[in-house]
């Protein structure tokens, strides 16, 4: 763990409902619970979220991020002990599945999973999606790296990340 309080790398895709719950449904409980919140959104959820970066902001003492740095900047965040990617869509399913880091957000979700940290994953992809043909082995891929992937929303994904890394609990009492 870094520091006094682990950190999680807790990264957003532009799926329908998102702007609904990110912050309230996920940022804000993972805060309340101890995590040191390390955000990174996809270029399009970030757009979505404009008028709430302020508020999701406000939750860590770390920058909101959607675009990579420069060669010479300095790394804006530590090495996050835990990952969520929630919302993942189709399409953020299958580049990471596949190692594809064309955004900042895949390619910190990228170099997770080359690490094996621990990472939950909320799909959020429709009947017709779900039944392409590669989903089912992209889903294989992230499984056998490790990763937990749950449907639903927000309650889900904070019950799997206390099975997945339940040091935060243990390291907030007293």
């Amino acid at each position: 763990m870094n520091g006094s309080k682990p950190v999680l790398g807790l990264v957003a895709s532009a799926a329908g409902g998102v702007e609904t719950w990110l912050r309230s449904g996920l940022a804000e409980p993972l805060a309340a619970a101890g995590w040191r919140l390390a955000i990174t959104l996809t270029p399009t959820v970030a757009r979505w979220l404009e008028p709430q970066l302020d508020a999701l902001r406000a939750l860590t003492d770390l920058p909101v991020r959607w675009t990579s740095r420069l060669p010479s900047e300095p790394k804006p965040h530590p090495v996050p002990d835990a990952f969520v990617f929630a919302p993942a869509t189709l399409n953020s399913i299958a580049k990471l599945a596949l190692g594809i880091g064309d955004n900042q957000a895949l390619t910190v979700l990228g170099e997770a999973l080359g690490r094996r940290a621990p990472m939950v994953v909320l799909a959020q992809v429709g009947p017709d999606q779900s039944h392409h043909p590669a989903y089912s082995g992209h889903l294989t891929v992230l499984r056998g790296a490790g990763v937990r992937v749950v449907s639903g929303g927000p309650e889900e994904v904070l019950k799997e990340l206390a099975a997945v890394a339940p040091f935060v609990a243990s390291d907030n009492k007293g």
